[in-house]
């Protein structure tokens, strides 16, 4: 069966019931299957449902932003970091790249800092409420276009 192009409104919490994201109240989120735009366990409950259909979809951590791995903490000295005042839980890239790695800070400790580079995401089971609302085939056009996103 050919990739689709489907757009989906979602709610999502994380396992302590807090919400997290949701697109109602905006635009429905659009995504093609099979180029690795959102994520793995959330698309395969999308695969499986009809257009107007809502399902409660619990994704494991593996099957979304992965567990945290430890070697992505580092401890730095504040010194090093560019940036102005910080607090726990602030996030900043690590360069002017916009590919550079997104870092959360996790502890102040004098003159040192604790990174954390994992997905703020990272280790949590993830609760969607999901409802598609389009799914067609997919052109030849959006195939290469979602696949070779920058």
């Amino acid at each position: 069966m050919a990739p689709r192009t489907c757009t989906f409104h979602y709610t999502l919490k994380d396992s302590r019931g807090q919400l997290i994201d949701t697109s109602r109240g905006g635009a429905p989120m659009p995504f093609t299957e099979g180029t690795g735009q959102i994520i793995e366990g959330l698309e395969e409950a999308l695969l499986e449902m009809a257009v107007g259909e809502k399902r409660a979809v619990i994704v494991a951590p593996e099957r979304a932003y992965g567990l945290p791995d430890p070697t992505l903490v580092q401890r730095i000295p504040r010194a090093q970091l560019p940036v102005g005042e910080l607090k726990v839980g602030d996030q900043f890239q690590t360069g002017p790249d916009r590919h550079a790695p997104v870092v959360t800070v996790r502890a102040l400790e004098g003159a040192e800092v604790l990174l954390d580079a994992n997905h703020p995401l990272a280790g949590e089971e993830l609760h969607f409420e999901v409802e598609l609302i389009t799914a067609r085939p997919a052109t030849p056009e959006e195939l290469p276009a979602a696949t070779n996103l920058t």
